[in-house]
């Protein structure tokens, strides 16, 4: 038998999520599977790198569950295209709420999976969340420090501040939302002549075929960015972190600095186990690339295997 994948809707809140929980193969109603719950990168949808990796813990024999976040994808919550770290985390929490529900979870084995923002967003969501009893994250970010980072002007950080707050007062005021764009086409990387390697890997995957979705927008509520200045995913680890916390990194150090941010996690966690590097990889070949998803993978099976299990 084959892993099945089955459309699936929760509560989060007033939103409700749309998902995806995938069970393995030879699946039957009256076991007690453990579970693992996959928080995708920033703007993405649950068929893109958060899909592939509950693809492959399925095959291991977990089921998992992917979904979009609220505001964003086939979720509902307006307005669209906010990006927010509360209502991610909650998203997070509640579909430990909507798995606790299924006859064929065991409860006492459910695991959080976070990748790259995810990543940052599923350990704000483990400090918590006991129901999680182990933590993985592949190229986990803080997505805040990148935002506090985007402004290379000394000043950069409160020019950002003020805009939006001058955007505000002009919507509430009737003007129309403004949106920005995740990342910019190939023609438009070209013609501004991107050259960063990472960055140009991130266009690759998201804007192409690669791994382009149709329900992902690719553009950002712009008055949410404040949201994202004003979060710091990994503030109290040291305090509130307690479950076994594997940590995966690409060997390449690219603009992303999502090695620094993995590091820095890994080493204020109380309950932290290993911390893999898999040489060779780009912060976004870890999002789809086999020969570079599969040594995560077997990772992270080994880490939930020994730490899911009764």
């Amino acid at each position: 038998m084959s892993i099945e994948l089955r459309r699936i809707t929760y509560k989060s809140h007033h939103h409700l999520i749309a998902g995806q929980l995938r069970l393995p193969a030879d699946f039957k109603e009256g076991n007690g599977y453990p579970a693992i719950v996959i928080s995708g990168p920033g703007s993405s949808t649950k068929e893109q790198a958060p899909g592939i990796y509950g693809e492959k813990l399925a095959a291991r024999g977990y089921v998992t569950l992917t979904f979009d976040p609220s505001y964003q994808g086939e979720s509902t919550g307006e307005p669209r295209d906010l990006e927010s770290p509360a209502a991610r985390i909650e998203d997070i929490r509640s579909a430990v709420d909507f798995l606790v529900t299924l006859p064929f979870v065991d409860e006492d084995c459910i695991g959080l999976l976070g990748i790259c923002a995810g990543g940052g967003y599923a350990i704000s969501a483990a400090m918590i969340e006991r129901r999680f009893k182990a933590v993985g994250t592949v190229v986990a970010s803080d997505i805040g420090t990148s935002f506090r980072r985007m402004g290379n002007a000394a000043d950069g950080v409160e020019k950002l501040l003020t805009d939006i707050g001058r955007q505000r007062t002009a919507q509430a005021r009737g003007a129309a939302a403004k949106r920005e764009p995740w990342l910019p086409t190939p023609e438009q990387a070209k013609a501004a002549g991107i050259e960063d390697p990472s960055t140009l890997n991130a266009i690759d995957f998201y804007m192409t075929e690669r791994g382009a979705s149709q329900t992902r927008t690719n553009q950002r509520l712009a008055i949410g960015d404040a949201l994202l200045v004003g979060y710091d995913a990994f503030h109290l680890v040291g305090e509130l972190l307690v479950q076994p916390t594997l940590v995966i990194v690409g060997g390449k150090l690219g603009t992303t600095f999502s090695y620094e941010a993995s590091k820095s996690l890994w080493e204020r966690a109380r309950n932290r186990k290993d911390f893999v590097v898999i040489e060779g990889a780009d912060h976004y070949d870890l999002y789809d690339k086999p020969q570079y998803v599969d040594p995560a993978v077997a990772s992270l099976v080994a880490h939930f295997d020994g730490h899911l299990s009764k």
